[in-house]
């Protein structure tokens, strides 16, 4: 092998990596340091010109297909290697290549008809809900958790997320919630348990409304929520309150705008609207190719300076902004925990190839989170400037 030992001898600065031939040859990069070692094996000799072309998508494709085997160290080990050392990896030829055809092609593919949006939903949340139910927490939050002082469970955490989005949204007795990405229902439902309120929940996904109209009957709330199937961009009422949870990375980043808009006129001349997303220190920038390619083909999570710039020509007021940093990451690592105890049944589910996958998905997500630049932000919007209290102090009485 040539190429392959050639990209990792430049980039490893940072831990160590022992790299083995299909003919047995060993190679040793970086040197020890706290972090855990990481030696893998190569069972294919085209992944010397392969992975130094294309490092991010045919290192995920190959760990997927089993032609990088690990050997010391598990998934989340490498991709850490790679984390830290992503200044040296970001430099190299094929990183180059592949971001500028990817930023080249990015309004083209973060194209989001009605049609394409119902796709791509599909192909992420309506896979079997036991695979969601072997890492995610009883009420199944699919989205970050929160954790006030570090040492809350899963299950406490995503609870306080819960309450900490209906604090923002500061409901009253008779008012109108819109909820745009229902999720299976655990948002909603706890909103009309908080307060006197009807609440509209529109999705996109057929199995999650069936569920979650179930939820919201057993609970005996079918009255005052209802999940629809319907897209944002077709509802037509007005509200008192809207809520988004990590549904704008869902958009695109060509249709920010127009998504602001619709949700100012939906909004009442009082309305209070709440958006969490998955965002970014960084300037704008693209979705990587196996998460866009295998997890979310339509994903993208705006920058700051990219939500901030579509909400400004709407009229709304951004009435407060908060930045969630490491929260994902340790939501994210309960998730890949709790995946690895029971990932023989993802296989029984599925197979080893979407095993593999999803480990992948998942400790990538961690690392991108605990040392990357990815962040999670939730803006606070409304009519007028004095839509909610002046102060954050209600959030934490």
């Amino acid at each position: 092998m040539r190429f392959l030992p050639r990209l990792l001898k430049r980039a490893i600065k940072n831990g160590e990596l022992t790299l083995i031939e299909p003919g047995g040859k060993q190679h040793v990069f970086g040197s020890k340091d706290e972090s855990n070692p990481v030696t893998v094996r190569v069972n294919d000799a085209s992944l010397d010109w392969k992975l130094p072309l294309n490092p991010e998508l045919k290192g995920a494709e190959a760990y997927m297909d089993g032609t990088l085997e690990l050997i010391e160290g598990d998934v989340y080990d490498l991709l850490l290697l790679f984390y830290r050392n992503r200044t040296q990896f970001d430099h190299s030829a094929g990183q180059i290549f592949w971001r500028g055809v990817a930023r080249s092609l990015k309004r083209f593919q973060q194209h989001n008809s009605i049609t394409s949006a119902r796709a791509h939903v599909k192909h992420h949340y309506d896979l079997k809900d036991e695979l969601f139910e072997l890492f995610l927490d009883a009420d199944k939050q699919y989205s970050c958790a929160y954790f006030p002082t570090g040492n809350e469970t899963l299950e406490e955490a995503q609870e306080a997320k819960k309450q900490h989005i209906i604090r923002k949204l500061n409901l009253k007795d008779g008012m109108s919630v819109l909820e745009i990405g229902s999720g299976w229902g655990g948002l909603a439902l706890d909103i009309a348990a908080s307060a006197n309120v009807t609440i509209k929940s529109v999705t996109l996904s057929e199995n999650q409304a069936r569920i979650a109209n179930q939820r919201a009957e057993a609970a005996g709330m079918a009255d005052r929520v209802k999940f629809v199937i319907q897209d944002y961009r077709e509802v037509t009422e007005k509200f008192d309150r809207v809520v988004s949870i990590a549904m704008l990375e869902q958009v695109g980043a060509p249709h920010l705008k127009d998504y602001f808009i619709q949700m100012r006129n939906l909004l009442g001349p009082e309305g209070v609207a709440l958006v969490h997303s998955i965002s970014t220190k960084s300037p704008p920038g693209v979705t990587g190719p196996f998460i866009r390619k295998y997890i979310f083909p339509n994903g993208y999570s705006p920058a700051l300076s990219e939500i901030v710039a579509a909400i400004e020509p709407t009229g709304l007021w951004v009435l407060d902004v908060e930045v969630w940093r490491q929260h994902y990451g340790h939501t994210l690592r309960e998730w890949r925990n709790r995946f690895t105890a029971r990932r023989d049944e993802a296989v029984a589910m599925y197979d080893e190839r979407f095993a593999r996958m999803w480990e992948f998905y998942l400790a990538a997500c961690e690392g991108v989170f605990m040392h990357g630049s990815s962040n999670v932000v939730q803006i606070q919007m409304g009519r007028k400037s004095d839509g909610v209290p002046l102060t954050r102090d209600y959030l934490y009485r």
